[in-house]
């Protein structure tokens, strides 16, 4: 069988109505998405939040609920029931998708209980720094799950199994309340002097019976659903061997690889490559600096200098460890972390995620089918044409023309287990314009075409692999050899 390259999907955004349906909906779009080209699968966070049907899936109440028992005011999540998830995770594979679930572990939200807990208030810029004597709180800590007596677990979280909370119920204030006794963990990233705490009740990994339940129930998820790896949530929270610790463990229990790529948000490339080191590459991260150089050239109003669009990122440092994206749940518009690439630059920075051979690229949900919330139209038709270009044609070497700080294209040379394979990529961020560039042998006496369809005229190459290459202003146009599947 003819291998293809990688492509993943991340298949949701964060302003889903609770009545979407998500499960049944993969399940019908799963041949679909394999036919594109498609391969992975990230699916959102599958167990009962806080918020119940109308929590996107980061507030996690209960790891075991699955969309199973009447918690929070609903049986089914915002996505659906359990056996509607299992449902769609089988129509994936069976069509040779990967699945990857998004784990939270940072953070606990929705207590059924609370506790009075002695604490000391930190600043909130600074969590080295103690703004209060040890007093008495009330924190929302206890989690009795009453509703699914002992199902799969009879674990009940209270105090002792977090690190503090961001509320006082007796004072009714908010704040950063770490537990007397208790300490930030220190190998985590260094915002705000210490960023362990985040949200929510705050987990304690160095709890030896959180540490041992937590791998408890992920051996039970895997066994339960069958997923083949791991979004990781929030990873610069966590202290940093824990997660290598818990993969390792899930790897030798179920003799499964478990690919897993860590959400660490920050566009420090140091950081992050340290972050790779310490847990000895067992994990990608996704690519925040490129997301962030996409973010500055859609808006720099054709003045980003497009040689540097690679510059400072993994993908170019580290490329193996690399999940490149443009957007995603949490930087689409109203979310904390906004950072939307503006619709005219979407094609070229996907262009450039999809069609060269480092990272692995990620597809939003978000781009593809629209974010009706606000306004948002997809962009199926071109997405679509670039993650087939990528199934059929981004082979062989690749060939850089970074020389213009407006215009850059590239090429790929092809090979001969893909027919036809290779192709030409010319982009601009300002006036279009053209670009002689060298797409190697396999393709020399050839026409070529952009699949795009931005610009209408072929294009010739000559015996040596010769041609010039033509893109419009503000777009990207992608040739590859004419009498092809598009036609």
């Amino acid at each position: 069988m003819v291998k293809i390259n990688k492509t993943m999907m991340q298949y949701f955004e964060w302003y889903l109505k609770s009545d979407c349906n998500l499960w049944n909906n993969i399940r019908l779009q799963a041949s679909y998405l394999e036919t594109i080209g498609i391969t992975t699968i990230w699916l959102p966070p599958a167990y009962k939040c806080a918020g119940g049907k109308e929590d996107t899936g980061y507030g996690v109440y209960d790891l075991y609920d699955l969309g199973e028992f009447n918690q929070k005011c609903s049986i089914e999540t915002k996505y659906g029931k359990k056996e509607e998830y299992l449902d769609a995770i089988k129509s994936l594979k069976g069509n040779g998708i990967e699945v990857l679930a998004d784990i939270v572990f940072n953070h606990r939200m929705g207590a059924d209980d609370k506790e009075e807990v002695l604490a000391i208030e930190e600043q909130v810029n600074n969590r080295t720094i103690d703004v209060s004597t040890p007093k008495i709180i009330e924190a929302w800590t206890k989690y009795n799950f009453d509703a699914r007596n002992n199902t799969y677990s009879d674990f009940k979280w209270n105090w002792t199994h977090f690190h503090g909370v961001d509320w006082d119920e007796r004072e009714k204030r908010k704040g950063v309340f770490r537990f007397y006794g208790k300490h930030w963990d220190n190998d985590v990233d260094k915002e705000n002097g210490n960023y362990d705490y985040l949200m929510g009740c705050d987990i304690d990994f160095n709890n030896v019976d959180v540490s041992d339940e937590l791998t408890k129930w992920g051996k039970w998820y895997l066994n339960t659903t069958n997923v083949d790896g791991f979004r990781l949530d929030a990873v610069k929270h966590i202290r940093a061997d824990f997660l290598e610790k818990w993969l390792k463990d899930l790897r030798e229990m179920t003799g499964k690889k478990l690919f897993s790529v860590g959400e660490y948000w920050s566009t420090n490339l140091i950081s992050l490559q340290n972050y790779l080191d310490e847990n000895n590459n067992d994990m990608c991260l996704f690519d925040v600096p490129l997301h962030y150089n996409f973010f500055n050239a859609s808006n720099s109003n054709g003045n980003f200098d497009m040689r540097t669009i690679l510059d400072n990122t993994l993908v170019k440092t580290r490329p193996d460890s690399a999940v490149t994206f443009v957007d995603n749940h949490d930087t689409q518009p109203g979310q904390a972390l906004c950072s939307w690439v503006q619709d005219w630059f979407k094609p070229l920075a996907y262009a450039i995620i999809l069609l060269r051979k480092n990272g692995l690229p990620c597809v939003f949900y978000g781009d593809y089918y629209g974010i009706p919330h606000d306004n948002i139209s997809e962009k199926s038709d071109i997405l679509e044409k670039l993650i087939k270009a990528r199934k059929y044609f981004a082979y062989g070497d690749l060939k850089d023309y970074f020389d213009h700080p407006n215009i850059i294209g590239w090429t790929m040379s092809g090979d001969y287990e893909h027919p036809d394979s290779g192709l030409a990529v010319v982009m601009s961020d300002g006036p279009g314009g053209p670009k002689q560039m060298n797409v190697g042998t396999r393709l020399a006496n050839s026409l070529l075409y952009d699949c795009t369809g931005n610009v209408k005229e072929t294009v010739y190459v000559d015996s040596e692999g010769n041609g010039i290459f033509y893109c419009n202003g503000g777009s990207v146009s992608v040739w590859i050899k004419k009498e092809n599947i598009y036609d």
